[in-house]
């Protein structure tokens, strides 16, 4: 049974057929969901779907994109959805250089406190990474994060820097990019990659696997990620959902 650890089926491309979304997934034998809620409308849609569907986790935080709307009272407000609802990890959270809605210094504040938090309440976090690895780096090993550990969410970079955020604590997480032919970096880091630090995930609805390149993404899809890493370490789909499914599983403490 496959555990997709990173999905965004909270969003309105999901507005018309969630249920028909969650059922393919199923028959799939994608039997675990983890939903990613980053701003106030998608947390509350991610709570409300985990207690719809037993086969949905939740993860609540703020996107880096949303860092300029973040206040004292929301990060009030995660503590308590956090401390009175079954959610597994806090997130996603990071930088992201690539749209730059906020500037780094807010950014970077907004990162370290959600970090601040999640080890208070002894959670693990997720990692959202774009075009900023340096400083994501630096925040993450600043914060001490392997006191919580979490997840370096839809990873795409070389080897290297997996051994580094590895050495953080750190779980690594592949999404469809893996699959895409000119992802020679990724597949390199999914053949050494740890074999007790290694999660698969859709982002759905974004980065669509090989050959649904191009078209929304949905969980059904993970098992497309976990084929590319058992031909890529010689293992059997079978072996690759076994180990993901308890690495996330531990991670989450379900």
């Amino acid at each position: 049974m496959f555990f997709d650890t990173h999905a965004h089926l909270n969003v309105n491309q999901f507005a018309e057929d969630e249920e028909a979304v969650i059922k393919r997934a199923l028959d799939q034998g994608v039997s675990k969901i983890a939903v990613v809620g980053f701003d106030h409308e998608t947390i509350e849609k991610a709570l409300r779907l985990a207690e719809a569907y037993p086969s949905i986790y939740p993860i609540i935080g703020w996107h880096p994109t949303e860092a300029g709307s973040y206040s004292d009272q929301v990060e009030e407000a995660l503590i308590e959805l956090i401390q009175t609802h079954p959610i597994v990890a806090m997130g996603e959270m990071g930088l992201d250089y690539h749209w730059m809605e906020d500037p780094k210094d807010v950014q970077k504040d907004v990162f370290r406190r959600q970090i601040r938090v999640a080890k208070q309440l002894e959670i693990p976090i997720v990692i959202h990474n774009r075009d900023s690895t340096e400083d994501v780096y630096q925040v993450l090993k600043e914060e001490h994060v392997e006191d919580i550990g979490g997840i370096m969410h839809s990873f795409n970079l070389t080897p290297e820097w997996q051994d580094r955020f590895l050495a953080l604590g750190m779980h690594i997480s592949f999404s469809g990019i893996l699959t895409f032919k000119n992802a020679i970096d990724i597949k390199k880091s999914a053949q050494v990659v740890p074999l007790d630090k290694v999660l698969i995930e859709t982002d759905s609805p974004y980065l669509a696997p090989h050959p649904n390149r191009g078209k929304r993404n949905e969980p059904a899809y993970v098992k497309l990620v976990a084929e590319e890493i058992a031909c890529l370490r010689g293992m059997t789909v079978e072996e690759v959902a076994r180990i993901t499914t308890q690495n996330a599983e531990q991670l989450f403490k379900l």
